[in-house]
């Protein structure tokens, strides 16, 4: 279940708009220091208000990690809810729903490194939440590969059908983690190119042997 961050404030919008404040200003810390090197204090002037108000919203650091990580998850959740369409079960839509999956990770390259880095630093009733929310986001593209495996396009054993899912999943992120040496060989419609081919060929690969 999601945890509660304790906040000595009532007004719900007021909290909502602080703690992105809080988690705008943690990012860019957590990327640049550190989640262990980075104080509250510095949190704190990031988002342009004093340490004593920052308690007002949070009780620990350990709550500004976990905010940091719902928050980026909550983000790439949405977006691939509203740009990736898991009910039409066809090879289309799963080349449309992988390259807008690596958009949404270049997008939030900052974030995605900074939750990959820190993720290990969560409280531990807290880290099976978060790492929940990413199981349900590769289950999106399952969904996808398995109407494509109902309408006939593809030919995989549900254990394939996982394993595609995650190395999609990997995929996208590794534009994140290792885009200081991808960028230098790629633009991002180049590696989504290249990535979707290779993909597509282990995809196709047994409907192929079965059709000789």
């Amino acid at each position: 279940m999601k945890r509660d961050v304790h906040a000595t404030v009532k007004d719900e919008r007021l909290i909502l708009k602080r703690r992105n404040e809080m988690i705008r200003g943690a990012v860019t810390l957590f990327k640049e220091k550190g989640f262990h090197r980075t104080t509250t204090r510095e949190i704190a002037k990031a988002a342009g208000f004093s340490i004593g108000t920052l308690y007002e919203y949070i009780r620990t650091k350990e709550d500004i990690l976990y905010l940091v990580c719902d928050h980026i998850y909550e983000e790439v959740r949405d977006r691939l809810q509203k740009d990736v369409d898991t009910s039409k079960g066809t090879l289309e839509s799963l080349k449309l729903g992988i390259y807008n999956f690596f958009k949404v990770m270049d997008d939030m390259q900052d974030e995605v490194l900074v939750m990959y880095q820190e993720v290990k630093s969560l409280t531990r009733d807290a880290l099976p939440y978060v790492l929940k929310k990413e199981m349900e986001m590769v289950a999106m593209f399952e969904q996808i590969i398995h109407l494509c495996r109902e309408n006939g396009e593809i030919d995989l054993t549900e254990s394939e059908i996982k394993m595609i899912a995650h190395n999609i999943f990997v995929q996208g992120q590794m534009w994140s983690f290792r885009r200081w040496a991808l960028r230098k060989m790629f633009t991002l419609e180049e590696y989504v190119e290249h990535q979707t081919k290779l993909l597509f060929h282990g995809l196709l690969a047994g409907r192929k042997q079965e059709g000789r």
